[in-house]
């Protein structure tokens, strides 16, 4: 594996159901991603793009093909083993925020790291510095329901952080925002990869995919463009 190799996808495909009923809705998908890059996923409904991320995500497992993250095959991984993948290799945040309603802002943040059973002491910092990184210093009290979305997006995004993970998994994090808060929680996905952040972010929105240094384009379970690994860096450094 290259140093810089995040995640690789080889040949993978994903098929539901079996003989005559068998419904194959991703093909042979290859795909590179380094550290430190900023990769959207776009495609129309059916594309094939959510099935994509849950595999990517560890939260499925391709039928034929390979997957590694950080260099370990993750596709034939049981499910505790794939569990601790999640929890320690990569942080979601998704487009309903899933935060518990019965927690606090901190203790939603350190939830991920009970599960890593880390000194109590040390959840506290290490979540109260992600609090204030997002811009909630004056929120670590308060419940999900006295938050606004765009408050509890950037809620979702500390708890993704807080394990350091090697990969950030983001699913339309915008799309129940307006637009002025969808800017504001854009601008900190930004501000992570300027970083070194490794992102991958589904979006339909037009504006925002054009705004991302890398682009993959899905159609009908295939993968119809993408530039490559480190093509972003090049248009950066074109543009600079």
């Amino acid at each position: 594996m290259d140093n810089d190799e995040v995640l690789r996808l080889e040949g993978v495909a994903k098929v539901y159901g079996e003989g005559s009923a068998a419904l194959e809705v991703l093909h042979g998908i290859d795909i590179l991603v380094t550290s430190g890059e900023f990769v959207g996923i776009v495609g129309a409904s059916g594309s094939g793009k959510t099935t994509l991320m849950n595999i990517v995500g560890c939260l499925d497992r391709p039928t034929r093909g390979s997957y590694a993250l950080n260099g370990e095959d993750v596709s034939r991984l049981d499910d505790d083993k794939l569990s601790l993948v999640r929890n320690r290799a990569i942080g979601f945040v998704f487009q309903s925020f899933n935060l518990i309603q019965q927690m606090t802002v901190l203790e939603n943040v350190e939830l991920p790291l009970f599960y890593s059973h880390t000194p109590k002491r040390e959840r506290h910092e290490r979540c109260r510095a992600l609090i204030e990184a997002v811009g909630l210093s004056h929120r670590p009290g308060h419940y999900p329901t006295q938050l606004s979305g765009g408050e509890c997006q950037r809620v979702a995004i500390a708890r993704a952080l807080v394990n350091e993970p090697a990969l950030l998994l983001t699913d339309e994090p915008t799309g129940n925002l307006d637009s002025k808060n969808g800017e504001e929680v854009l601008k900190i996905f930004h501000d992570l990869h300027a970083e070194g952040r490794t992102i991958l972010m589904v979006t339909h929105n037009p504006e925002i995919a054009q705004g991302l240094p890398r682009i993959i384009e899905m159609r009908d379970g295939e993968v119809r463009s993408d530039p490559g690994p480190g093509s972003g860096r090049l248009v950066a450094e074109a543009l600079a």
